[in-house]
């Protein structure tokens, strides 16, 4: 059949890699969340958030139900929460958060990221002084003042709120995010949110040029294919 047919077999068998390492995360975050938050979505908006965000990215319902029932049982993995900050190729500064149930593999995993592209991981707090740990909602809509009376009568501490073409987006620390979505869908009904996520957010940027690029890109890479990472925060500009 020729190298065409190869480079397409070779294609599809690494995206069919990529999407078993994506089910793979979102399985293990939505255990997790609903262990610790409960399988009820109306009590647990977390773990509804996530089952959005799970299928919108074409996570099949298999891979969550399998999840939540998992959690609904005993026993069941033991997944602990890591993070681990530190310095990227060019000085710039990331935060890579992890579920682990083996954290010293996890940290011997992704101190090997690190030292494998000139980067040098730190203690806790090396950088995350220098990121705003957010959590951010958007959803389609025009009515800013209604969002932002409505985040002001629950008592929300928003940091922004922006409305461009036709979203708004809220911006507050991420201890506030049950209040902040509470507060939305009790002044807009049930809303589909296109963001709903806890993220750092970097103060500033750090410019990445030359060689940098490259190692940066190979860097991302390594962690991505680490199945204890979940998300990857840096304030590269490239």
């Amino acid at each position: 059949m020729g190298r065409a047919y190869q480079n397409r077999k070779e294609s599809m068998a690494k995206t069919s890699d990529a999407k078993a390492k994506v089910y793979s995360k979102y399985g293990r975050v939505i255990y997790m969340c609903a262990k610790e938050g409960g399988s009820d979505t109306d009590g647990n908006l977390a773990l509804r958030g996530l089952i959005e965000r799970a299928k919108k990215d074409q996570v099949p319902s298999h891979v969550i139900e399998k999840a939540i029932s998992k959690a609904q049982g005993a026993g069941g993995e033991d997944f602990s929460v890591a993070r681990y900050e530190g310095f990227g190729p060019g000085g710039c500064m990331v935060i890579v958060d992890c579920l682990t149930d083996n954290p010293n593999r996890t940290f011997g995993d992704v101190r090997q990221c690190f030292t494998k592209t000139k980067s040098k991981i730190g203690t806790e707090g090396t950088v995350s002084h220098m990121f705003d740990h957010a959590c951010i909602l958007s959803f389609k809509g025009d009515d800013e003042e209604a969002a932002l009376e409505a985040l002001l009568m629950a008592d929300v501490d928003v940091t922004d709120i922006e409305n461009d073409d036709g979203k708004i987006t809220i911006f507050a620390p991420n201890t506030e995010y049950f209040k902040v979505k509470k507060a939305l869908m009790e002044a807009f009904g049930e809303l589909d949110f296109d963001v709903d996520e806890i993220q750092f957010l970097p103060k500033g940027s750090t410019p990445i040029t030359g060689d940098d690029v490259e190692m940066f890109d190979k860097f991302i890479d390594m962690l991505n294919d680490l199945d204890d990472v979940q998300n990857i925060y840096h304030d590269a500009e490239l």
